[in-house]
């Protein structure tokens, strides 16, 4: 026997068995158990989402020779010749190819007659959108008086193009595309009836290249079992779809939260190596970005069983919303972009580079280091107001450090204190950022904890403020000390007024 494809051997014959479009099948079910049937049904939606098996089993279900029914048989003779594309009274057009008036004049000559072996005749036009305005003109006579033994069935990726005269005469169904763990779920099924081998990686892998497309998956999964040698490994159907590892991209983020230039130019050229697709790869970082920002601001529609959940929620927390929101237009505008590039990697490379150059807030200020290599690793002298000094904080991180007081370090962790005056300092994401600025700034992880408590004045702010008291105090002194100063005070009996007096700027 030849081999039957897995797109054909497994198209759904009945409602039970067709995946996704759940909200279809119960009004068709209700629509024939109470024998309320359209003479005409529009089915929309992209394509592979079941629009013409959808037609096939309705067809069945009004000719199957138990009765009108949501459950066709399929044993019947009626049954088995539309599974098998013979039955008499099922005419399927193409108006892709169909699309003159000549072939809908044709059909309504074939309409006038009954049907041959069916309870009704029943007319499939795939693609109905592509029919030219004479032919919709043609085929509208018959939709607004049709015979009772007739029954339309159009289906379309574009209903826009439909007239509104016919949309009017007809039921409208819109199929939905279908959800990655639909598809999941079903290619799951169908290697477990084949008796393939697979790893359950691979499958979302191939789900998510179908696009919501159930015949796209199915037809992947073909090419996937014939690449593999009759098994199905997640690194070759990568290697097959050309898919980006989604490594590469964490490691490209967690690069970019640490202003680490260098090593985001590195993994672009190990990607460049591998000869990865780098439209994919910022089409799949767009994607990336999102789940980030899932976790960020809905944490629960993040799904629980992404393998690389706690890594996501760990970017979540080391970048800020904002440059998350930033990141994610610049790579769907450097998609936009790549076709304008030198090459590929030249406009990918640049896309990575805007993200690092172009970031708000305090992250900004670590482009100019990031950009160069790394120097040794720092250390730390005890001075906690003049680290503060060197960190590129701003915002309530920089507010922050500059009013807490070191109260230990050592082992990676700085303790640090703050005025319960100051207490709305002591926020998570504050700390996190202070955190992570302080790890970049040594090179190696820092934990950094927070109590409320007394300073004793060594906060780099209290510090700060005493300092520019002293060079205040420094210029009234100056000031009231000049001879100009002097003879203007006693020419026109006047005084010196210190809150006037600014220090001189550096």
């Amino acid at each position: 026997m030849s081999y039957q494809v897995l797109a054909r051997k497994w198209r759904p014959g009945d409602f039970a068995s067709l995946v996704g479009q759940e909200h279809v099948v119960k009004a068709l079910r209700h629509a024939l158990e109470q024998n309320r049937l359209h003479h005409a049904y529009l089915f929309t939606g992209t394509r592979g989402v079941g629009k013409t098996t959808l037609a096939r089993i309705l067809a069945k279900c009004l000719n199957c020779e138990t009765g009108i029914t949501p459950k066709p048989c399929g044993t019947c003779s009626a049954c088995t010749e539309i599974d098998g594309g013979r039955f008499p009274d099922l005419i399927e057009i193409d108006a892709a190819t169909n699309t003159g008036i000549d072939e809908m004049r044709a059909l309504q000559d074939s309409a006038a007659y009954v049907p041959v072996r069916g309870r009704f005749k029943v007319f499939v036009i795939d693609e109905v959108h592509m029919l030219s305005k004479p032919a919709f003109n043609s085929m509208l006579k018959t939709l607004e008086e049709p015979p009772a033994h007739i029954k339309f069935i159009l289906a379309t990726t574009d209903p826009q193009k439909i007239p509104v005269t016919v949309l009017s005469r007809c039921l409208q169904f819109n199929l939905k595309q279908m959800p990655r763990a639909a598809i999941v779920a079903h290619l799951d099924k169908v290697l477990s009836e084949e008796k393939i081998a697979f790893e359950r990686d691979a499958l979302a892998l191939i789900a998510r290249a179908a696009a919501g497309s159930m015949r796209d998956a199915l037809s992947l999964l073909d090419q996937a079992i014939a690449h593999g040698g009759g098994r199905l490994a997640a690194a070759e159907v990568r290697e097959m779809l050309g898919a980006v590892d989604e490594t590469y991209l964490l490691r490209l983020l967690e690069a970019l939260a640490g202003g680490d230039g260098p090593a985001m130019a590195a993994i672009a050229g190990e990607m460049q190596a591998r000869s990865l697709s780098f439209d994919a790869a910022l089409q799949d970082l767009a994607s990336l970005l999102l789940r980030v920002t899932l976790a960020q601001t809905v944490p629960a529609a993040l799904e629980d069983d992404l393998p690389e959940r706690d890594r996501i929620v760990a970017l979540a927390k080391a970048v800020d919303p904002e440059t998350v929101q930033l990141c994610y237009q610049i790579a769907l505008q450097g998609r936009d972009d790549l076709s304008l590039a030198p090459d590929e990697h030249a406009g990918f490379l640049m896309t990575l580079l805007r993200m690092l150059v172009f970031r708000p807030g305090e992250a900004s200020a670590r482009v100019e280091n990031s950009l160069s290599p790394k120097a040794a690793p720092k250390r730390f002298d005890g001075n906690w107001a003049a680290l503060v000094q060197q960190l590129p904080l701003a915002g309530g991180a920089k507010e922050l450090a500059r009013n807490s007081e070191l109260k230990s370090q050592g082992n990676g962790t700085f303790e640090l204190v703050v005025q319960k005056t100051m207490a709305h300092l002591m926020g998570e994401s504050y700390r996190e950022k202070l955190q992570a600025a302080l790890s970049a700034h040594f090179g190696h992880p820092v934990k950094v904890q927070v109590a409320p408590g007394e300073t004793r004045g060594a906060t780099a702010a209290a510090i700060e403020s005493a300092e520019k008291g002293v060079r205040q105090a420094e210029a009234v002194r100056a000031v009231k000390g000049d001879n100009f100063v002097q003879e203007l005070v006693n020419l026109f009996d006047g005084r010196v007024v210190d809150s006037t007096i600014r220090e001189k700027q550096r």
